[in-house]
């Protein structure tokens, strides 16, 4: 069946067809058109600190090994050994001077070069080992530590892509002197589900709380009346969101600060409540007086890393076809905080965002049924409607992007704008 864009999302985006997350060739299309020609996340600079260091990473479904090299440089190749293919890479993360194909022991320095061809000796014609590298990505930059790579050579600096979602992402990362530092290797986990529905979800969907997660985050909890009174949802791009509340400059320390409101953080030690509270004292030099009131919610960064305030997590949605999708989640720490603290913090994450959390399981199990709905028959002609709150996006003097209220869907409005428009420029040529 031909894909016609214009009928599968509308132009204000408030009407999205089913296929939309279930049809193979939209899947194809997008690999080309969004994955092929955006920034994508890879990592962190914590997790390769020093030369010969190493994690796996993804960009769509090709598998990346992100490197630091001998002179300090950070390298992302594709990991497929140039004669033959396998993975030349079988660790997730670890420290090494070469990487070696186990079916001919072609060995590749960690900046991807080819550097030994063992069949070489039985043969006089010697072939160019310069041109026979992994497969290099073209673009690699970094924004405070964070890693990204691009496979379109022409793209625009990474700062220029981020934007003003710099801004939002800097009101949380900045407050910490020392910056942060990604803990461990990523949980990962396979969900039957579509890779845009948690990347929607953690664009900006704060009202699914008191319903999907009200034995926890009810209506009248804390949280909800917070949500209610002070929630701002902010599209700073289109694609990129931010969810937060921007708290009253009166407020309580214990009531703004980064961990309190979470359980590691309420029933924690001491030494631990002192050292929360000692970060937001200095968090109006830090980030300034409007985002020192901010108390995050949810993240996102186009096409599919996602950051969670609150439990401090960066989240990305590896597509693995139309329905299926491998979920990678780090735990994020400030990087001079005390090693035992880090480890207390740690705790943040995983209890409520980690595969087994509380909070995680609800949201898969959402993401599967409704990817489920998007997959059923004889439902076509019934496009699901995006459209709360159309028409009300407004400004705000203190916060850059397009404005709205925390119901307001524009957060995903924006988001499959911006899908289709991608999608069309590829299409269109």
């Amino acid at each position: 069946m031909a894909i016609n864009l214009k009928e599968l999302v509308n132009s204000d985006a408030s009407l999205i067809s089913r296929r939309v997350w279930s049809d193979e060739a939209v899947y194809q299309l997008e690999k080309r058109a969004i994955f092929g020609k955006t920034w994508l996340f890879l990592g962190h600079e914590s997790q390769i600190k020093s030369a010969g260091d190493f994690v796996q990473a993804y960009m769509c479904e090709t598998p990346i090994i992100l490197a630091r090299g001998e002179n300090g440089d950070i390298h992302a190749s594709i990991n497929s050994c140039t004669h033959r293919g396998l993975p030349v890479c079988r660790s997730d993360h670890g420290n090494t001077k070469r990487f070696i194909c186990p079916y001919h022991n072609w060995s590749y320095s960690v900046d991807g070069s080819l550097v030994t061809i063992p069949q070489e000796r039985a043969i006089k014609c010697k072939p160019d080992k310069r041109e026979l590298g992994l497969k290099k990505v073209p673009r690699v930059e970094t924004w405070r530590g964070l890693i990204f790579g691009s496979f379109n050579e022409a793209i625009e600096p990474l700062e220029d892509y981020l934007g003003d979602m710099k801004f939002y992402l800097g009101a949380w990362i900045d407050r910490f002197p020392g910056g942060i530092e990604f803990i461990g290797s990523p949980h990962r986990w396979v969900i039957d589900t579509n890779w845009k529905l948690p990347v929607e979800n953690q664009l900006g969907d704060v009202y699914h709380g008191p319903h999907l997660h009200a034995s926890i985050i009810a209506a009248d909890s804390e949280a909800g009346i917070e949500i209610d009174n002070y929630a701002y949802n902010v599209v700073p791009t289109k694609g990129h969101g931010a969810s937060f509340r921007l708290m009253p400059e009166d407020t309580p320390t214990d009531k703004i600060a980064w961990g309190f409101e979470t359980p590691v953080g309420q029933l924690g030690s001491d030494e631990l409540k002192n050292y929360l509270r000692s970060v937001q004292a200095t968090a109006e030099a830090q980030v300034g007086p409007v985002r020192a009131r901010m108390k995050g919610l949810a993240y996102g960064v186009y096409p599919n890393l996602s950051f969670l305030w609150s439990n401090a997590g960066f989240k990305v949605s590896h597509p693995r076809g139309p329905n299926k999708v491998e979920y990678w989640s780090w735990s994020v720490v400030p990087a001079d905080a005390p090693e035992h603290l880090k480890q207390q913090l740690r705790n943040n994450h995983a209890s409520f965002f980690g595969p087994g959390g509380l909070l995680e399981q609800e949201d898969s199990e959402a993401w599967i049924q409704q990817n489920i709905g998007a997959n059923i028959d004889f439902a076509d002609d019934r496009m699901l409607y995006y459209g709360l709150g159309l028409g009300e996006e407004t400004t705000h003097p203190d916060l850059p992007g397009t404005v709205t209220t925390g119901a307001n869907e524009y957060y995903a409005r924006a988001f499959f704008q911006r899908w289709r428009e991608d999608l069309l420029a590829e299409v269109d040529g």
